[in-house]
This record gives C-alpha cells, structure tokens and sequence, in this order.
C-alpha cells in the first residue's frame, strides 16, 4: 500500500499530471502496466454535454496501484482491446457511475463488479455527496474546482484541465476503503453491494417515443396547432444537432420553441420578428425552423398531438385527488411511511425505492392486497431485495389502512 495522505489545504496529484495517452500504442504500453497493477481500478470520465448532441467520452481517467494515473484522449484511437483485456475481472470503483457507464460502454468497456462512492454516500445519509465534498469529508482532503462544464470536445486540452482530471480519480481508492468500512460499520454493506451489481447490467433509458413532449415550457401550450409545431420544430433540431454533433439547446432553446409555438407565425418574415429568432445565430437556419412549422401549420387537424400523450404513464401526482382520490389517498399514506423509513435507517426516500416504483403501486394495486402481492410487484419492477424488506411493510399497511378507510366511508 501507498503511504498515508498528509492532508493538505488543496490536494497536489502525486505523480504529477501526465501526457495524454493519445495513440494505439500508447495504449497498449500503459495497458500492459495496468494489468501488471494491483487491487481495483479508479476510473472517470469526461463529457461534453451541453456542447456536443453525442454522450461519447472525450476523456477517460484510470488510476491503479502499481500502474499510476494515465488519462487517455480516446479521440485518435482506434482500438481499445488492450485496454478492455487489462480491465477484465478487476473491480471498478466509480462515482456516480450511471453517469459513466454509458459513454464507457461505447467503448467497449464493461465492468464485472463496481464500487459507486456517490451511492455508497447516498447509503450512509451524507448531504453532500459530489466527489469533491466527499473527499473533504472522508479524507480531509481538497479537491480543485472548476472544470467540470468545461466543453471537454476542444483540442489541445489545458494543464488546468488534465489537472482536473486527474485528481478525479487521485482519491477514489482511498475513499472506497473508507466509506466501504463505514458501510459494514451502519450494516448496510449487503445494501450497497445490491446497488452495486444492480449497476452492472445499467443502460441508459431510451427517450421514449415521443421525447419533444419534454420541451420545457410544453405545458403552457394546450392546442393541437401549437403542439404540432413543438412536435416539428423539436425533431428539426434534434435532426440538425445529431449531424452537427451540438447540443440541441444551443442549436434552438427550447424558450424559442415554445414562443414560436405560442405566436403561430405564418410566414418567414413573421418567425423572424419573435425576438428568439431574430438574432444573428439564427438568421442563417431561419429557412429550416420556417419550413418546419409550414409543414406543421398545413398537417390536417386530426394529425396534430393531443394535449397529453396516452404513452406518457401515471399522470402527475399532483392531479390525482381529481383523477383517482382513493390512489391520492394511498400515495400520502405510503409517502408517510417511506419518510419515517428514511430518518429511521438514514437513507434518502428515492434510494429506498424508486419514487415511480411507489406511483404505480399506489394508482392501482393488487386486486387483493397483502404482502407477498406487493413483494412480488416490486420484485418485477425491479426494486432490490433489501429495498423491498425494508419498504413491503409499509406498502402493506398504508394500502390496506386506506382500502378499510374507504370501505367505512
């Protein structure tokens, strides 16, 4: 093992930053020494959301005893097979992994058991759970801010940004091996490892058949016109920006969006007088946005969106004491149970079950309602063992507490 961290007013890598790894063969060497290394593997990587349509990596920080830190621009590279061999059967540790996981994925890049340091903090009741208050909290150390919504696409990188980087991944051994024993300590270390394999078989959620419903602002809009241009000038974007490789936001806001939807321009010259399209970012894909909506504007009425979609699941919450009163009423009463659950064991509510999980329960329950009803419909949604022994129980009594209430009435 490394000798202990002295702590400091702000954490210095120790091996210094390294060069980019930016070739094959590059690749191949530091793989070669990564497999030559011990224990579990620190790994992170960078984004560019919010400047680039793609989740791809554009940066991958690995760090391993014995092998040091080596941060890899998978940009030029072509061939990751060295790297995805040195990687197999070596546990990962990660913070927020879900986050990771996909653009790794891409790569090729699947681990067979995880460690996530920000659901282990989740676990153990910490407010704070970046990387950064972590790290300050468990190990007293400081971490350098300020990079992390950097547009990571643009070449050549700053040493202030490798820096970054690197550090990201300098402390997650030693932050594992702490909060792993705090987890044994609270007894919730079979909870976390649950969590953890949950994670192995994690991929992103697909948007669904109609994603443009999620356009901020959409729920100012009730006509079926005005839906139908949202619908039109949404896929237009997303088009533009999945070619472009830019964030649909900075391509069109969706503020823009909506606006054109509210006013129902009618001609190109009445789009361009809405102050969202009348600057000079705009002008030159004026002609797209317009053609969009003048198809939108000539699709015959019974064509056009309803107000909200029958694929959209539950309604919200906050509707159901006019649509399903007697579910109202049984989410309340869940919601009660899951809050004392969760001062009790000090876990937040949405990791003790998945809030959706709870939705659907409560809207329409088993038609005979007792426990093992309820353990097996959380079991097909998904909900993990602990998370359904510790949750069932409240299920049960809120549901049939509410089912004898109504049959009084």
């Amino acid at each position: 093992m490394e000798e202990p961290l002295e702590l400091t007013r702000e954490h210095e890598p120790r091996d210094g930053v390294p060069d980019p790894i930016i070739t094959t063969t590059q690749l191949q060497a530091y793989s070669s020494l990564l497999a030559q290394g011990s224990g579990p593997v620190a790994l992170d990587a960078e984004r560019a959301s919010g400047f680039r349509y793609s989740q791809r990596a554009y940066l991958i920080q690995i760090r391993r005893e014995g092998a040091g830190t080596a941060l890899i621009d998978p940009i030029g590279i072509d061939d990751f097979s060295s790297l995805i061999s040195a990687l197999k059967e070596v546990p990962w540790i990660l913070h927020a992994a879900s986050q990771d996981l996909p653009c790794l994925n891409e790569l090729g890049l699947y681990p067979t058991s995880l460690f996530d340091t920000e659901l282990a903090g989740r676990l153990l009741g910490r407010e704070r759970v970046s990387l950064g208050a972590l790290v300050e909290s468990e190990l007293g150390e400081i971490l350098e801010k300020g990079h992390g919504a950097t547009d990571w696409s643009l070449r050549p990188l700053t040493k202030a940004q490798l820096r970054y980087a690197a550090l990201d991944v300098e402390l997650l051994i030693e932050l594992m091996d702490v909060l792993q024993s705090e987890l044994i300590t609270a007894g919730k270390d079979q909870w976390a490892q649950q969590e953890f394999d949950a994670l192995l078989t994690f991929r992103a959620k697909n948007r669904g058949e109609e994603p443009w419903r999620r356009t901020s602002g959409i729920h100012k809009l009730r006509k079926g016109q005005q839906l139908a241009i949202v619908r039109a000038l949404w896929n237009a974007r997303d088009t533009t920006a999945q070619r472009e490789d830019i964030a649909p936001g900075r391509i069109l806001p969706d503020a823009a969006i909506v606006a054109a939807a509210t006013e129902v321009p009618t001609s190109s010259d009445d789009l361009g007088k809405i102050p969202a399209f009348s600057g000079r970012g705009q002008t030159r894909r004026r002609s797209l946005w317009w053609s969009a909506i003048s198809e939108a504007l000539n699709e015959p009425p019974d064509t056009w969106p309803v107000s909200s979609s029958p694929n959209e699941g539950l309604p919200p919450p906050r509707t159901w004491v006019n649509k399903n009163p007697a579910a109202a009423v049984r989410l309340e009463a869940v919601r009660e149970g899951l809050r004392e659950l969760s001062e009790r064991v000090n876990i937040p509510v949405e990791n003790l079950l998945t809030p959706e999980f709870a939705r659907r329960l409560c809207w329409e329950p088993p038609e005979n309602i007792h426990q093992d009803a309820i353990v097996e419909f959380l079991s097909v949604q998904g909900a993990r063992s602990w998370q359904i022994e510790l949750t069932s129980p409240i299920f049960a009594s809120g549901l049939l507490a509410t089912a004898e209430l109504k049959s009084d009435e």
